[in-house]
């Protein structure tokens, strides 16, 4: 997680300091030229090699909220969009954080979206093509996002089996963008500014991760990540 100072209100977190982020390729660009077409992204690569790093620093860099919901078996389409609670002796409607960034132009990040039901992240579909809608059916109402909003979610493959994956309906709606743990120099710069060792002892801490991370194809399911 990001240690960079940030605001929060009504949900909705906006990054004061900039998170620290070690470009590999052109994913800055790539990503720069999606916000202009508010385009969805979808970011893939196994856990811990940076994505969630490299969102928040993306967010810092256009100014605009971040929403982040992190994914489960549980969620709900009303965790996403919003529920009736009481209030008193009153019934409000409380906007869910996937509404209220539709609503004030924030980047919402559905983190391990294939964790969530596969009827829960259908509710996504409208807000990803030209139409950029939101329906929100218990207010008989259809929200249009506004000008900044823009959904990006995240994806590892690596975890996926058949019965559990993202429907090929969802993932063709995004510009999909690969993440890998960085090449080892890449690599040993992010662990000596992370964790504020000298170079020898980050070298050798990267060296142990990618041996660690070969005996992946001999049973190890969760290898050691970047973070």
């Amino acid at each position: 997680m990001s240690e960079a100072k940030m605001a929060e209100s009504n949900g909705l977190r906006l990054l004061l300091d900039e998170p620290f982020y070690q470009p590999v390729a052109n994913e800055v660009r790539v990503f720069l030229a999606a916000w202009d077409r508010r385009l969805p992204v979808m970011l893939k690569g196994p856990t811990g090699c940076g994505k969630t790093r490299f969102l928040e620093h993306m967010a810092w860099r256009l100014k605009r909220p971040l929403v982040t919901v992190a994914c489960h078996e549980d969620l709900t389409s009303s965790d996403l969009i919003g529920r009736f609670l009481i209030e008193g002796n009153e019934t409000v409607w409380q906007d869910g954080p996937l509404t209220r960034a539709v609503r004030e132009g924030a980047i919402c990040y559905l983190d391990e979206i294939v964790e969530a039901r596969t009827d829960t992240t259908v509710v996504i579909h409208p807000l990803t093509d030209h139409r950029r809608h939101l329906p929100i059916e218990k207010l008989g109402i259809e929200i249009t996002a506004h000008r900044d909003f823009m959904l990006v979610i995240s994806y590892n493959p690596g975890y996926q089996t058949v019965l559990k994956d993202l429907k090929p309906s969802t993932k063709q709606r995004f510009v999909g963008m690969n993440f890998h743990y960085p090449p080892a120099d890449v690599e040993t710069r992010i662990v000596m500014k992370e964790a504020g060792v000298d170079e020898g002892r980050a070298k050798a801490l990267v060296a142990a991760a990618g041996k660690a991370r070969n005996l992946k194809e001999q049973g190890l399911q969760e290898v050691t990540s970047t973070r």
